[in-house]
């Protein structure tokens, strides 16, 4: 009984062993075919009629002479039917013999780092490790490795050296849940050299793969991507896989001439952002505007903030601008430079380039000798008053065709040292400064597009008739504080401008008001002038008629005014200043005037108030009395008077002398003089 149970037992093994050899056999061939792809000579394969090598029954340890334990394999009963990454089945004949030992058929061992041999038939077949090239300047040989790496990764304290142990996350090989649950997991088993070995041998069969691709494309891809289109490949080649904890996925190319698969370098490190430096003390920070006002400042702060539009580092002891100084703030659209020590020297030729987006720039107050050059062509408005500016050139305002207002006022500036085409490059010019200057005459070469011009505290002598030949937009011409005299204003200077409305004459050289004015005048203003007369008709050409007449303290008489003098301007005059003049009367063609609203007689000699010489009140029997309606719309005009500071007797005055004013507290008649 017992010898059949013997009988029956040995039966079931060699069956089970005929099955177990029948199921190998397509995968040693297999394993074969991926040998040849990393090198070997086709002859070295087994021949087809070679029997298949017998099982393994328990795991077989190989020792390399050099190296020592090569590594400890499962049999095929442990790996539950997966091939494994190196054939060292024992075959039945073909043994081959290495440093005094002898080796199965289809043995795999490794005589020296980064060597592999293989026993086929008798046949010892080596094979060296290939390396992918590296494209940076400098490569080192780690410790233990076969191939080289970059310098910047070679540190075993930098983050960025890629562990052997690892190169699952690189291959594109995660394995799924079932493997991980069949496999038998030997960590400790498994050596540097066959980690090393097993990740040339993938390299060089992708290499080889894509090499046949013809036309292929550059492209980069994730390690996800990668993992999901070789997933089922790679898991049919390694039967034992290492769960490594989740880690971020690095980015990877296939060169585009060789197919080789390309390592990065080394993993990219962010960057932390680095924090502005604070505010100097002194300065404050309102949404997108900083203000350095009277800080004490001797230098433009280091400010990196692209979102700030607005600079304000007035009264303060800045002397330079380098060319940096706005290189953190490119977007600034306004800067305040003003009451500073600023020099020409001192601003550096670029330094206001990097200033895309600048549109007002204030450096009132400085010690610049010459406009600043290479200013942003953005710029809508400069002012640089109260400075040392002695010369314009017909370039210095280049570039600036978006420049609207202008102000260069209270420097050395003359006709002699402003070039004619200075003005020239300013398509968009509408609003000059130029008082506090050292000008004869009004100087040459005027924009078009001009609308107001102001030329006080000047030496201005003349005004030709050239002037303003070409400013037909011309609104606002100020010549107060200058030496003009009626006869040095040439006849046509301007008499034909169509948009001029305000003419400022004040404190000149002026005897009489001057003819020839702009027809189209509606506010001239003679203060501080010796003016004594008024000539008939001087305003009667003007369309629509002068509304505003500022005639303060000049020499004014009785005399000096005819009937006619405001003719022109009866209804359209709206204020008429007359004080601090010589009047001993009301004078005539006020009562006249239906739209008028303020009027001062102050501070002259007036010693009494007729009744019809401001509100006309009363009228003969033979004319034609004025209409309620008119009347109505007369008392409604007139709001101020004021005539203190005369010798008007308050008592005397007729109850009908203010009759058309809305109320009597809008007329001023204390205090008066005493005779």
């Amino acid at each position: 009984m017992q010898v059949t149970s013997l009988v029956s037992c040995l039966l079931l093994v060699s069956l089970c062993i005929e099955l177990s050899c029948s199921e190998t056999g397509a995968l040693l061939r297999r394993q074969r075919r991926r040998i040849r792809s990393r090198g070997l000579p086709r002859g070295s394969s087994a021949g087809p009629g070679m029997e298949p090598p017998a099982p393994a029954v328990a795991s077989i340890p190989l020792i390399n002479i050099d190296d020592g334990v090569m590594g400890v394999f499962n049999s095929l009963i442990g790996l539950a039917g997966q091939e494994s990454s190196y054939s060292i089945l024992p075959g039945k004949q073909g043994h081959c013999t290495a440093n005094g030992m002898i080796l199965y058929d289809k043995a795999v061992w490794s005589p020296k780092p980064c060597v592999t041999c293989l026993c086929s038939k008798g046949e010892v077949i080596c094979d060296t490790a290939v390396c992918h090239p590296l494209r940076c300047p400098i490569a080192i040989l780690p410790a233990g490795e076969c191939c080289p790496v970059c310098s910047d990764a070679a540190s075993s304290s930098d983050s960025s050296i890629i562990s052997l142990d690892d190169t699952s996350e690189f291959s594109g090989d995660v394995p799924e849940p079932t493997d991980l649950d069949n496999a038998n997991v030997l960590p400790s088993a498994r050596t540097h050299t066959e980690e090393d070995e097993l990740l040339r041998t993938e390299v060089v069969e992708f290499k080889e793969k894509e090499s046949h691709k013809k036309g292929a494309k550059k492209r980069k891809r994730k390690g996800k991507k990668h993992q999901q289109k070789h997933k089922a490949h790679r898991r049919a080649k390694r039967p034992i896989a290492r769960q490594e904890p989740a880690e971020e996925e690095t980015p990877y190319d296939i060169h585009e001439d060789d197919g080789t698969f390309r390592m990065p370098p080394h993993f990219p490190i962010p960057v932390p952002p680095m924090e502005a430096p604070p505010l100097p003390a002194g300065c404050s920070t309102s949404d997108t505007t900083v203000s350095c006002i009277n800080a004490k400042l001797t230098q433009i702060p280091p400010i990196s903030d692209p979102d700030l539009t607005s600079l304000d580092l007035t009264g303060n002891s800045i002397t330079a601008i380098s060319d940096e100084a706005f290189n953190g703030i490119p977007n600034l659209e306004w800067i305040d430079l003003s009451k500073n020590n600023i020099t020409s020297p001192g601003i550096g030729p670029r330094a206001f380039k990097v200033l895309k987006k600048l549109k007002r720039l204030y450096l009132d107050g400085n010690l610049l000798v010459h406009v600043p050059s290479e200013l942003p062509s953005t710029l809508e408005e400069i002012k640089i008053n109260d400075n040392h500016l002695h010369a314009i050139d017909e370039d210095g305002l280049k570039d600036l065709k978006n420049l609207v207002t202008l102000e260069l006022e209270g420097n050395k500036l003359s006709e002699a040292n402003v070039s004619p085409l200075a003005f020239s490059p300013l398509k968009s010019l509408s609003y000059l400064r130029l008082g506090r200057n050292k000008f004869r005459i009004i100087p040459q070469g005027l924009p078009a597009t001009l609308e107001e011009l102001y030329l006080e505290n000047n030496q201005i002598e003349e005004v030709s008739e050239i002037c303003f030949n070409h400013t037909r937009n011309i609104n606002v011409i100020v010549l107060k504080h200058n030496k003009l005299e009626e006869h040095r204003i040439a006849p046509l200077a301007w008499i034909n401008q169509e948009n001029l409305e305000s003419i400022d004459l004040s404190y000149n050289k002026l005897y009489h008001v001057p003819s020839y004015l702009p027809k189209s005048l509606l506010h001239l203003v003679l203060i501080g002038n010796q003016i004594d007369r008024i000539p008939g008709y001087v305003f009667g050409h003007m369309k629509p008629g002068l509304e505003y007449l500022y005639l303060s303290f000049n020499k004014l008489t009785d005399d000096g005014i005819d009937p006619v003098s405001f003719f022109g301007a009866y209804h359209s005059l709206r204020e008429l200043f007359l004080d601090h003049n010589e009047l001993k009367s009301i004078p005539f063609g006020i009562d006249e005037m239906r739209k008028l609203r303020f009027l001062r007689l102050n501070n002259n000699k007036i010693r009494t108030v007729p009744p019809e010489r401001i509100c006309r009140t009363q009228v003969g029997d033979d004319d034609v009395r004025e209409s309620s309606e008119e009347e109505e719309t007369a008392e409604s005009r007139l709001e101020h008077v004021h005539l203190e500071h005369n010798y008007i007797n308050t008592r005397q005055l007729s109850p009908h002398a203010f009759s058309c004013i809305r109320s009597y507290c809008s007329v001023v008649l204390k205090p008066q003089k005493i005779k």
